[in-house]
């Protein structure tokens, strides 16, 4: 199997990996090496980890920075980069400067389990954070649970993760939430009576939910007409349209990820099918206007923040954001930046840097100010947070109402 290719981001020296909107580094940056593969089975050059004694507190991340899921990987790493130049630039924690440890797992979960464990015993991290996917954030936590590091997922819904063990966290809400916002929504909004479910049937994230959405929506008094399943990486989804065309659906669920969504909008129009599609945060990325053009305008999907918000906080993250990579951060990136923030916030509190020590200040987090949300973690160690539901537009997702647990 192919070994990981790390990325280092410590102190103020920090590596992009290309894929950003910026041609060229900032004077304090190193130029873009391992995060594209290359130099691989080392570290990028110039950025060797930092010795245990060295007064640095090493994070480690796992996520998909190649790959079909590669923005959701790149905007995680670029929110969480921020909450490390902010935090460095406010004096580090406890007097030390704090750095990050970033493999590329290209969004498979036999490469995230191989990252995490590297990360466990060769690299000594103190927390870590990721991943976005949930077949593979659980994929780590069977390795991070029994080792005793603390684990924080940015975006993995799926209530199963967090059910791994006490040392496993997450900043987001989970899919029975998100399930049942999307059913609500088309139920009560869209007045939808049929709904057809297109779901991947490899991805522990679109199983759960599918799972919810249809009791749910089933609950309220609507019919699902068929459920037809795809695998991630196919490219040809006309069998499936076909079939759910015939069952003349007033809307189409489909919990996958963005780069699945655009291409199967096209080819459910190319079929004249004109019933809306929804989905889950999965399709938030930029890629999906680019995939789904304009057959996937005028759709709906949850999510964990709108850049919108005219919330003072998120006003600057976003700002801030523009202002590095040059384009408006997805809900990734700020699930990145307060994943980020969770931990340094729990590393500050905790009287040391144990395993559980600061296990026990993470799962302490009350009322944390994120920017995607305010932030509480409950007894099973997931957040409480809101939902938004956006509308696909013309090259940008428009707010459409917030719903609360």
């Amino acid at each position: 199997m192919r070994r990981l290719a790390p990325l280092l981001l410590a102190g103020f020296t920090l590596m992009g990996t290309g894929c950003e909107k910026k041609s060229q580094p900032s004077p304090t940056e190193t130029p873009p090496a391992t995060a594209q593969g290359q130099g691989q089975g080392g570290d990028a050059p110039g950025t060797p980890t930092p010795p245990a004694n060295s007064g640095t507190l090493l994070l480690g991340v796992a996520t998909a920075l190649t790959g079909g899921q590669a923005t959701f990987g790149i905007s995680t790493r670029n929110g969480i980069e921020m909450a490390i130049r902010e935090a460095n630039a406010a004096g580090g924690v406890k007097g030390q400067k704090v750095a990050v440890k970033v493999y590329d797992d290209q969004g498979k979960p036999e490469e995230a389990a191989q990252a995490v464990t590297r990360l466990i015993t060769q690299d000594k991290v103190v927390v870590i954070l990721g991943d976005v996917a949930s077949s593979n954030s659980l994929a780590m936590a069977e390795k991070v649970q029994p080792a005793g590091v603390p684990m924080i997922s940015p975006a993995s819904t799926n209530p199963a993760v967090t059910e791994k063990g006490d040392y496993i966290f997450r900043v987001c809400f989970i899919d029975p939430f998100q399930g049942f916002v999307m059913a609500k929504f088309a139920r009560e909004t869209l007045k939808a009576a049929k709904v057809a479910v297109l779901q991947d049937n490899k991805s522990a994230y679109s199983i759960g939910l599918t799972e919810v959405f249809t009791r749910k929506f089933t609950e309220m008094g609507g019919k699902i007409t068929t459920t037809e399943s795809f695998s991630q990486g196919d490219t040809d989804y006309r069998a499936q349209l076909t079939a759910i065309k015939k069952t003349q659906p007033d809307a189409i669920y489909v919990p996958g990820y963005y780069s699945e969504v655009g291409i199967i909008a096209r080819q459910a129009r190319e079929l004249g099918i004109k019933a809306p599609m929804l989905g889950g945060d999965g399709w938030d990325s930029e890629k999906l206007f680019e995939l789904g053009g304009t057959a996937i305008q005028g759709s709906y999907f949850s999510n964990h923040y709108s850049p919108d918000n005219k919330d003072p906080r998120v006003q600057k993250f976003v700002a801030e954001y523009k202002a590095a990579y040059g384009g408006v951060p997805d809900a990734l990136a700020a699930l990145g930046y307060d994943a980020a923030n969770v931990a340094l916030d729990a590393l500050k509190r905790a009287p040391d840097t144990s395993g559980p020590a600061v296990r026990d200040a993470i799962a302490a987090t009350k009322d944390f100010p994120g920017v995607a949300g305010t932030i509480t973690l409950d007894d099973k160690r997931n957040a409480v947070k809101s939902a938004v539901v956006l509308k696909v537009g013309d090259g940008k997702a428009e707010f459409v109402t917030t719903v609360n647990p």
